[in-house]
């Protein structure tokens, strides 16, 4: 063949092969495999193999768990599977992470014209770059996104998805006509997240607790966890015989460990991470910092056309629990949603009822919410610190009863005297139930600095102590609040991360789907709403929380309908 021929010929391989690699990206990009950063959906395993493999935590305490639990941890864990920065990335400078002043996003056209109407779905695309301005090219930082309307008081969080790639879509269901403005978020990098991921599984001790052990003049104090190492000491096993829940301290040199006298946060860890590492953790640079539009952030909605007959249901349930309106909380599927406004409509809705609340102080919230609008519960001085209880308060003339206690170890709070550590699932086993019985469920966030198994395992006791609840005593109204975002200024993020929150939120959500109960989905009315995200969220979103409860325990058919 001749040397003309033979380049030819090797040119028009090329071509072949340049067009075939072409069709193939095109079919990729059609069946693009998604990251939901959405706790309501999930992705498997397959693509992150170590992902489940975590068993560095003392693995073998508490009772162990079924063949069944084990393959149900092990979907949870694929399920909250997170994108790794690849091998090359393990540990960048601060100009190759993720910057949101350099990133932008884009609103994506409607297909069929450049118009929206209620009930279409607004698909947003965004674009990571670092600090140099160069574009990311994979996956893995944690983005927040909402779509909001100041005028109408109307808000909706979000889908956010990753392509693995350094790009994002975000998507909405459109719901309200009118004026509405995009707004992303990112929260964390890619690399800051690898960072809390290694914190979570080899680090739960950067929070750790104390007890103080008394004997007459003499006292003792000693650190306290759910698992110490024993060649530091002589342990005292405080694991609870009922659930197996484990809990250990240290022994006292001089007293016994029944001298324990109370519970208490002993402080955080710190110097963690290196001073490379802490850049990536810099309020207003890389934390919670929102990302700008390359073009317009805003769209105008139209009514529904008269074809689509409405919100397609099927898009909203499976990704977005409910939206504002007017202020207002408007749930997709499930109870009908009422509100409860003012003492009248609350005090008749829970007339002759008694309410259970346990858990953090989230859920405590709940009490003092009600306790503020119905002025005839008269609390009772129990002689327990106002932060931790128990707490109780009473309207006789309605007969009402109010109770919130805290759950058990790990907490917190500042002191809490070691015979009220009480554990969920038996307080809920002490419960006779019944329709007018009100349990109200909060727990999560002092489960952050702990492996996501460690918390898995606590919501499972839960979980068989509803079920035999709701078994034995038919008609008990259950509520579970998920977790929310927050505030992250200082280092805040170490400790208490909105992707720790997120990754506890799915496993929860995972947990009591099923059961007859209520969720009430604190993540999503917090994204969705126009005040600033916080650890204890303002009044407003509080009602519509309580409001939902109401809701479930007010619906058709319960008798006090209100």
């Amino acid at each position: 063949m001749k040397p003309g021929n033979v380049l030819k010929h090797g040119l028009i391989v090329l071509s072949l092969f340049g067009l075939l690699f072409l069709l193939h990206n095109i079919t990729n990009k059609e069946n693009w495999k998604y990251k939901l950063q959405d706790p309501v959906q999930s992705v498997t395993c397959t693509r992150f193999p170590t992902c489940h493999r975590n068993r560095t935590f003392c693995s073998h305490l508490g009772q162990p768990a079924s063949p069944e639990e084990e393959l149900e941890e092990r979907d949870i864990l694929d399920s909250i599977a997170w994108p790794q920065p690849p091998p090359r990335a393990a540990s960048p400078a601060l100009c190759q992470t993720s910057d949101p002043a350099r990133s932008l996003f884009t609103v994506v056209s409607p297909i069929k014209g450049r118009r929206w109407y209620v009930g279409d779905q607004l698909e947003v695309l965004v674009h990571l770059h670092d600090f140099d301005g160069r574009p990311k090219r994979y996956g893995g930082d944690f983005l927040l996104a909402r779509l909001h309307s100041p005028e109408y008081q109307a808000g909706v969080a979000g889908q956010v998805l990753d392509h693995e790639n350094g790009l994002y879509s975000a998507r909405f269901p459109l719901l309200w006509e009118g004026s509405a403005r995009v707004e992303v978020t990112m929260v964390h990098s890619s690399e800051a997240v690898a960072v809390l991921r290694r914190l979570r599984e080899k680090r739960p001790d950067r929070v750790y607790f104390v007890s103080l052990f008394r004997l007459g003049l003499r006292s003792e104090t000693t650190v306290c966890n759910m698992c110490l190492p024993q060649d530091q000491g002589p342990l005292c096993n405080y694991t609870d015989p009922y659930s197996g829940e484990p809990w250990y301290c240290y022994k006292p040199k001089a007293l016994s460990c029944d001298a324990r006298i109370n519970h208490a946060k002993g402080g955080y860890l710190k110097n963690l991470i290196t001073n490379k590492e802490a850049l990536l953790f810099q309020s207003d640079v890389n934390v919670k910092v929102p990302i700008h539009a390359s073009a317009t952030d805003t769209i105008n909605v139209l009514p529904s056309r008269k074809e689509s007959g409405g919100p397609k249901t099927d898009l909203v349930k499976m990704a977005t629990s409910g939206y504002y309106y007017r202020d207002s909380w408007r749930p997709l599927g499930g109870i009908p949603m009422r509100r409860f406004d003012g003492a009248a409509a609350i005090s008749k809705c829970l007339t002759n009822k008694a309410v259970y609340m346990y858990g953090d102080s989230t859920v405590r919230q709940w009490f003092e919410y009600l306790l503020s609008v119905l002025p005839d519960m008269k609390e009772f001085d129990l002689r327990s610190p106002k932060m931790v209880g128990p707490l109780m308060a009473v309207d006789s003339t309605r007969n009402i009863l109010l109770k919130y206690r805290c759950h058990g170890p790990p907490i917190r709070f500042s002191t809490v005297t070691a015979s009220e550590l009480r554990y969920i699932a038996n307080e809920l086993d002490s419960l006779t139930g019944g329709p007018n019985t009100v349990v109200a469920l909060s727990i999560w966030s002092h489960f952050s600095t702990f492996p996501v198994e460690v918390y898995v395992r606590r919501l499972r006791h839960i979980r068989r102590a509803v079920a035999r609840l709701l078994e034995r005593a038919p008609g008990t109204a259950v509520a579970v609040r998920t977790a929310n975002p927050q505030d992250l200024k200082g280092d805040v993020s170490l400790y208490n991360s909105d992707w720790f929150s997120l990754q506890l939120d799915a496993a929860l959500r995972a947990v009591f789907k099923g059961l007859d109960v209520v969720l009430v989905d604190a993540w999503q009315m917090c994204v969705a709403h126009r005040l600033p995200h916080h650890l204890h969220p303002p009044t407003a979103i509080v009602k519509s929380m309580v409001d939902m409860m109401l809701s479930h325990v007010c619906r058709e058919g319960t008798g006090n309908i209100g």
